[in-house]
C-alpha cells in the first residue's frame, strides 16, 4: 500500500498512542500540521479505514460519550510501524517532484503586462511575509514551552523557505520595477 501524506500522519500519531480519528484530526490541527498537509476529517477517516484494511492499524476499542456517535480507537501494528519507517526514510532521502502552482504562474507571467506582474507579486510577497511571521510566532511559542526541537524542525525549514522565497521575489520585483529585467510588450 502506498502511503499518502495523511496516512503517514495517521500512522505517526498512532505510533504515539492509540486514538480515534476525531482525536487525531484535532491533534493535527493543534500541532498546525494542516500547514504541511491537507487535513480534512473525511480524508482522515478514509485513510484510517484503508490502513485498517491493509492491517497497518487495528481496532482496540469503541466508546460513546452521551449522544455523540460511537468512536473507534485504533492502534498501529508492527506492520504499520515498519511501513511508517520505510515511508519516512523514503521521504527523507529521495527528492520527490512537486508541482507548486505559483511556479507555473512565474513561468507564464510573461503573458501579462509588467505592472500587473509587479502588483501581483507584491501582494504574494505580503502574504508570504505574514506566513513567515506566523511561522516565527509558532516557533517562538514552541521554544517558550520548551518543546524539544526535534518536534518542530519542519517549522524551521518552512521559515527558511519563506525567507528565501521573499528574498528572491523582492529581487525579481525590484528588477521588474527598474526595468533591469527586459519584459515583452
Amino acid at each position: 500500500m502506498a502511503l499518502t501524506p495523511i496516512a503517514v500522519a495517521s500512522l505517526a500519531l498512532l505510533a504515539e498512542r492509540p486514538m480515534h480519528p476525531y482525536e487525531m484530526y484535532q491533534l493535527l490541527l493543534a500541532r498546525h500540521e494542516d500547514r504541511i498537509l491537507k487535513v480534512r476529517p473525511g480524508s482522515l477517516y478514509h485513510a484510517v479505514e484503508r490502513l485498517a484494511a491493509a492491517e497497518l492499524v487495528v481496532t482496540v476499542g469503541t466508546d460513546r460519550e452521551g449522544n455523540r456517535p460511537e468512536r473507534t480507537t485504533y492502534a498501529v501494528t508492527d506492520a504499520g510501524r515498519a511501513a511508517l519507517t520505510a515511508r519516512l526514510r523514503d521521504l527523507l532521502r529521495e527528492p520527490a517532484p512537486s508541482y507548486p502552482e505559483h511556479v507555473l504562474g512565474l513561468a507564464e507571467a510573461h503573458n501579462l503586462p509588467r505592472d500587473t506582474v509587479v502588483a501581483d507579486l507584491t501582494a504574494y510577497v505580503a502574504t508570504l511575509r505574514a506566513d513567515r511571521d506566523e511561522i516565527g510566532a509558532l516557533l517562538d511559542d514552541a521554544r517558550r514551552r520548551d518543546v524539544a526541537e526535534a518536534y518542530w524542525i519542519e517549522g524551521d525549514y518552512a521559515l527558511a523557505l519563506r525567507t528565501a522565497q521573499i528574498d528572491w521575489l523582492d529581487t525579481l520585483v525590484a528588477r521588474l520595477t527598474t526595468g533591469d529585467l527586459p519584459w515583452p510588450t
